[in-house]
């Protein structure tokens, strides 16, 4: 498309910077054409309209940054850390408050802002890097009464902020607007949220701008459920432009694959099902950054009954064990998960060899329940001398699966990094069953794992004795 097909930015003195102008991203589009195109676009720019291009947040915003269409009461951006949320917010506020000129009135004249403290509040949302003082353009900027708390603006809107360990404050005043910052941390979450809902009642249609590091929480899996909410949502990567590379590197490193980072830096709402046999704090706090020598190493496999492209996964789980000093002592570390999708019986079973033999492993473990003893013929037409052991399963899947949990809850199993696809089926796992999509397949491989490798050895030591003669 050439310049003169793309539509001009319109932020005339009449008109406010933060109303949408027909050139939503077109920072993107502008970004990726030819420095001829680039340099006509800034020239054909009178002096107000490049003054104002900065605070056209349309013309900059990330799809995720700005709020869908429709008729809806909450909108709640999910994001990864440094997403760009804060900005988003910010920025619907101003939408809200703003009128055409500095003076004149916009949709909203009543807004709540509202953070986990005070503090936090004041600090980010309205004095942070990509707070609402920071985003305002000069004439439309407000000012901050510290004394009560509150923006206010030239055109005499007006902003408050709240706290939501203190839900009773909410109780009260009235608004037709609000931003809610990080819900997911709110120790009162429900409270301090239900409080909100009470006053928002101004104005034709009062809505809220929720801006928060998905975390599992009631009030957040509940504002989510409602029909009146509408989500975006974005990874910390969506972002990366304005990020320091030295930053992006080191999550990279430390939390790429964990449950953790796919919270924490890919935005994404992980569930701890009801009576989980594990949780997600308990297999954060399994995790290592390095796996020692192990003495003992096993490769466990759940085979799918069937081998084509809707059949279950081929859940492959490799544990080794250290077995220094008495089994007390004995630890278990869950090394790789090589689970495959829709493999056929001679793929699946090329997977298992290959993290047997990447791992030096001592035991080839398999279920047989489904496919007897064709299980050890697939396998050995791929590797006839490998070590391998079949195992039936005669109890369901809770009961075998709760002897491995009890060793997590000993302290006694840790994990590698980069499980997160196996964890997050492990805190599906409850004590009525399986609660997530499909089968368990890779829990199932990593219980068979754990008793391979660790509990069948337990039970079958015995401390050296003296006999006499």
């Amino acid at each position: 498309m050439s310049y003169a097909a793309r539509p001009k930015p319109a932020h005339a003195p009449e008109r406010s910077t933060s109303m949408p102008s027909g050139t939503r991203f077109g920072a993107g589009w502008i970004s990726s054409a030819e420095p001829r195109v680039q340099a006509e676009f800034l020239d054909s720019l009178t002096g107000p309209e490049l003054a104002g291009l900065p605070y056209l947040f349309e013309f900059w915003a990330l799809e995720h940054q700005l709020p869908p269409e429709g008729d809806w009461r909450s909108w709640v951006i999910l994001g990864g850390r440094g997403a760009g949320k804060t900005r988003a917010g910010a920025e619907w506020v101003r939408a809200q408050v703003e009128g055409a000129g500095p003076r004149d009135p916009g949709r909203a004249r009543r807004v709540a802002l509202i953070g986990e403290t005070l503090d936090q509040a004041r600090e980010v949302m309205v004095f942070g890097e990509s707070g609402i003082l920071a985003c305002s353009p000069p004439d439309r900027r407000p000012d901050w009464i510290a004394t009560r708390r509150m923006l206010v603006w030239p055109n005499g809107a007006t902003a408050q902020v709240f706290s939501a360990h203190e839900p009773e404050a909410l109780r009260g005043p009235q608004f037709d607007a609000a931003w809610v910052d990080e819900l997911a941390k709110w120790k009162r979450g429900q409270d301090a949220w239900d409080m909100l809902q009470f006053g928002l009642r101004l104005g034709d249609n009062p809505q809220a701008c929720v801006t928060t590091t998905p975390r599992s929480t009631p009030a957040l899996r509940d504002l989510l459920s409602r029909p009146s909410t509408v989500t975006t949502h974005a990874p910390t990567e969506a972002n990366r432009a304005h990020l320091a590379e030295g930053f992006l590197d080191e999550v990279r490193r430390r939390y790429a694959g964990t449950r953790l980072g796919r919270q924490e830096l890919d935005g994404i709402l992980l569930s701890d099902a009801e009576g989980a046999l594990w949780t997600d704090a308990a297999l954060a706090a399994a995790q290592v950054d390095a796996v020692p020598v192990c003495d003992r190493v096993v490769v466990a496999v759940d085979p799918p009954v069937t081998g084509h492209r809707a059949s279950d996964d081929c859940g492959i789980v490799v544990v080794g064990v250290t077995m220094k000093g008495p089994p007390q002592d004995w630890r278990a570390y869950v090394i790789e998960d090589a689970t495959v999708s829709a493999a056929s019986p001679a793929d699946w079973a090329r997977a298992a060899v290959a993290a047997y033999h990447r791992h030096s492993a001592e035991r080839l473990v398999a279920e047989v329940n489904q496919g007897g003893a064709l299980v050890e013929q697939v396998v050995r037409q791929i590797e006839p001398l490998i070590s391998y052991k079949a195992v039936r399963a005669t109890r369901g899947k809770v009961m075998r699966a709760e002897p491995a949990a009890a060793l997590y809850e000993q302290g006694r199993v840790f994990h590698a990094r980069g499980l997160g696809d196996l964890e997050d089926q492990m805190c599906q796992m409850t004590t009525r069953g399986f609660q997530g999509q499909g089968s368990p397949d890779r829990v199932d491989a990593l219980v068979w794992a754990l008793h391979e490798a660790l509990v069948e050895p337990v039970a079958k030591w015995r401390a050296p004795r003296l006999r006499m003669l």
